[in-house]
Formats: structure tokens, C-alpha cells, sequence
């Protein structure tokens, strides 16, 4: 799995995911739990992952939607 988004903005995760799933690839959201040991401020940044062999792709469909991916 590689890392394709990190972000504090929950609304940009479910986005993309929703981008991906619609384009068969599947995304994993991790530290989606941390919120509990941050107070639920939203400091602390979500990360999107994908299988090494979508991440290019997965980063086209995002670039196209105007979602910036991080690049390795």
C-alpha cells in the first residue's frame, strides 16, 4: 500500500474515495480513528492509501478532480 492523500479535511477523503471506487480502484483511509486521541480537533491528518499497482492511476483520477496527491 502507498500513501496517495493526507489531509485534515475528512470531506476530502470520502471525495476521492468515492472518485476511485467509481473507477474500480480500492482505497484504504487509515488514521481515521485519531480524532479520539487529538480531542477531535482535527489536527491530526487522515491518510488515503492505495495498492502500488493503482497509485499511478489513482493519482490521475484525483489530479483530474482537483485533489492534490502527494508524490513519493
Amino acid at each position: 500500500m502507498h500513501e496517495l492523500l493526507r489531509t485534515t479535511d475528512p470531506t476530502i477523503i470520502a471525495f476521492a474515495t468515492a472518485l476511485l471506487d467509481g473507477e474500480g480502484i480500492a482505497a484504504f483511509a487509515v488514521d481515521v480513528h485519531m480524532s479520539t486521541l487529538e480531542g477531535s480537533i482535527g489536527i491530526l491528518p487522515r491518510r488515503l492509501m492505495v495498492h502500488a499497482d493503482d497509485l499511478a492511476q489513482a493519482r490521475r483520477v484525483l489530479t483530474d478532480n482537483g485533489i492534490e496527491c502527494r508524490e513519493e
